[in-house]
Parts: C-alpha cells; sequence; structure tokens
C-alpha cells in the first residue's frame, strides 16, 4: 500500500482536474473527461508493465535518494516533459511553426492539433524505435548473460560479440528500410529520428557503462556527492528516463485515437505513468526480480515486439490493443516460467 499513496493522491486529484476542465471547456462533459482519463491511465499501465520491469534493474543499482529522485523528478519529467511539451516541440519543429502558437491551437483546436502531431507520427515513432531495437539487441547480445529463457534464440545471440558495431549496422539498416517504406517528403526526417535514437542510446550506454566500470566505492560516494555530472546515479536516471520516453512515443500518439484533448491526455497518462512508478518500487524493494528470474528476459522481448511494432506503425495502423497485449504476453509467460523454476529449485 505505501507504494502506491503517492499514486492514488495524483489519481483523484488528476480525475478533479479532468472533471473541472471538461467542465470548464463544454458544461456537462466534466465526467465523460473523467471516464477517458481513467481509460487513459489503465492503458498506459497495460502498456508499460515490461517499462517497470526494466526500471526496476536499473533501480536496483541506485542509491535511496536517486530512488527518490526517480519519483519525484522523473514524474515531472515524464508527464510535463514527455506526455505534454515533447508532442508540442516536435509539432512545431516539423510543422515549422512557433511553439507558443502550437500550444494555443492544441488548447483551441484540438482537432487541428491531432492533425499535425499526426502528421510527425513516422518521425517519432522511428526515434522510440531505434532507441528499443538497440536496448533490446544490447541486453541479448551479450556474453557474460549467464541464464537464459528461450534458449535456443538467446543462446546463438549472446555469441555475438558484444561491441555495439553489429548492433548499431542492424539498427541502421532497419531504420534505412522503414524510411524508404515512408512517402518521400518525410524520408528524411524519418532517417534523422531514427539515427538520432541509436545515437541518444549509444551515448547514454557508453556513459552508463564506463561509469559501472569504475570502483564501488567511488560510485556509493558519488551518488551521495553533488557532483551529479560524474555520478553513475545520475546517468542512470536519466537513461529511466529515456527508456519511459521512448516506451511513451506510442502511447502518447495512441491517446488521440480516444481523446484529442491535450490537458485530457496529459492527466489520463499521468496517472498511468505515476502507477508505473509506483510499481517499479515495489518491483525493486520486494526484490522481485531475483524471485523471478525469468522476468527482465520477458520485458526485454517485449521491448523487442515493441520496437517492431513501432517500425510496422510507421506503414500500418497497429491497434493499442496488440501492442499492449504482446507485451503483457512476453511478460506472463516468463513469470510463469520463474515460478516453474522455482518448484524446481525447491
Amino acid at each position: 500500500m505505501k507504494h502506491f499513496t503517492g499514486s492514488y493522491i495524483v489519481t483523484i486529484l488528476g480525475l478533479l482536474a479532468a472533471f473541472f476542465w471538461g467542465e470548464h471547456v463544454k458544461p456537462g462533459s466534466g465526467l465523460i473527461c473523467v471516464f477517458i482519463a481513467f481509460v487513459l491511465s489503465v492503458l498506459e499501465v497495460s502498456l508499460s508493465f515490461d517499462n517497470a520491469v526494466v526500471n526496476a534493474m536499473k533501480l536496483e543499482k541506485m542509491s535511496e535518494k536517486w530512488r527518490h529522485r526517480f519519483i519525484t523528478w522523473g514524474i515531472a519529467i515524464a508527464v510535463f516533459g514527455m506526455r505534454f511539451l515533447f508532442p508540442l516541440l516536435v509539432v512545431s519543429i516539423f510543422a515549422k511553426l512557433n511553439i507558443i502558437n502550437v500550444l494555443h491551437i492544441a488548447l483551441t483546436n484540438s482537432k487541428m492539433y491531432a492533425y499535425y502531431l499526426h502528421q510527425t507520427h513516422a518521425p517519432i515513432v522511428t526515434f522510440g524505435g531505434a532507441f528499443l531495437i538497440m536496448l533490446f539487441m544490447g541486453y541479448f547480445m551479450n556474453p557474460q548473460k549467464d541464464l537464459d529463457w528461450i534458449a535456443p534464440v538467446e543462446k546463438r545471440m549472446k555469441k555475438v560479440p558484444n561491441n555495439k558495431i553489429l548492433d548499431t549496422l542492424i539498427s541502421l539498416a532497419i531504420v534505412d528500410l522503414v524510411q524508404m517504406l515512408q512517402p518521400v517528403p518525410i524520408r528524411l526526417n524519418v532517417l534523422i529520428a531514427g539515427v538520432s535514437g541509436i545515437l541518444t542510446y549509444l551515448l547514454i550506454d557508453t556513459v552508463a557503462t564506463k561509469l559501472d566500470s569504475a570502483e564501488g566505492k567511488l560510485q556509493k560516494e558519488c551518488c551521495k556527492s553533488k557532483n551529479w555530472l560524474n555520478c553513475s546515479c545520475f546517468v542512470s536516471f536519466m537513461y529511466l528516463e529515456l527508456i519511459d520516453a521512448s516506451f511513451s512515443l506510442d502511447g502518447v500518439l495512441g491517446a488521440f485515437a480516444l481523446s484529442s484533448d491535450i490537458i485530457i491526455i496529459t492527466i489520463g497518462l499521468a496517472i498511468g505513468a505515476m502507477f508505473v512508478r509506483s510499481l517499479t518500487l515495489l518491483l525493486v524493494e520486494e526484490k522481485t526480480l531475483k524471485s523471478y528470474p525469468y522476468l527482465e528476459h520477458g520485458a526485454h522481448w517485449a521491448i523487442g515486439v515493441l520496437a517492431v511494432i513501432m517500425f510496422v506503425s510507421t506503414i500500418y495502423e497497429v491497434p493499442e490493443v496488440v501492442t499492449g497485449l504482446s507485451g503483457l504476453a512476453f511478460i506472463v509467460a516468463s513469470l510463469i516460467s520463474s515460478i516453474r523454476k522455482n518448484k524446481e529449485m525447491a
């Protein structure tokens, strides 16, 4: 219960805000807005369980202080940054409009804003897909991974040298294929977005690896110090935010299928994001990953599937239910496998 207290408070405040905003925009629509915000929050949680597992892997290595910052600062970045500001910024860049004008359109002409955002769908999800496919390959194409879940596949994958060159080349080839399948006017934007996703992953992963290789004592002192830029916990924090951002891209775009009101969408996704963070802390403090050894494998397979779905969605519309259930299927299967393994070892 203690892990979800903040989430319940955010839910109550968020639904109240949705009600009053709905009444402000159109008298009598408050309860409808509450319902939409609630549905969006449930969808966000269902689409992000694998995100919570991956977050927990990183959060286990962070100090208590940085775990707290992940909940406080992190949720502010996730909500205001990714669910509100980022879509505005993307529309501003690709539609070549002033961001203040975009904000005005979002608040006064939601249908036009949804139209502009839809036009940027391909570059946005290509960035997220490229980042996540690198994360997927970085986990499985690792010779030091000592436990395999889907053994016939994972054993072969970890035989590949983990020097990031092959991962990068494969990802670039995928991005190149995706951009060739797009309409000519947006091909360059899609290519730039995909390459940016790959470079972002390489940058943050390289820095994190360098800091993780430092002496354990130095890392502990670093996480307590005020020199954040030299701190492995700070880098892990930024890593988590980028992962969350990549996971949220598809959800933010898909949310417009339920509502074109950016305020209601932000509220609904904010509630869901808060529950995902609470779930992450629960997994860390209850040491769930150690109790269910295949859970992180399932999460990374779900990440790979999500990356593929993102790429496919640049060409064909993929229903949100497919995205959510495909990831959930891997999580549930890995959980069942973990329970069986624990019984065999008992």
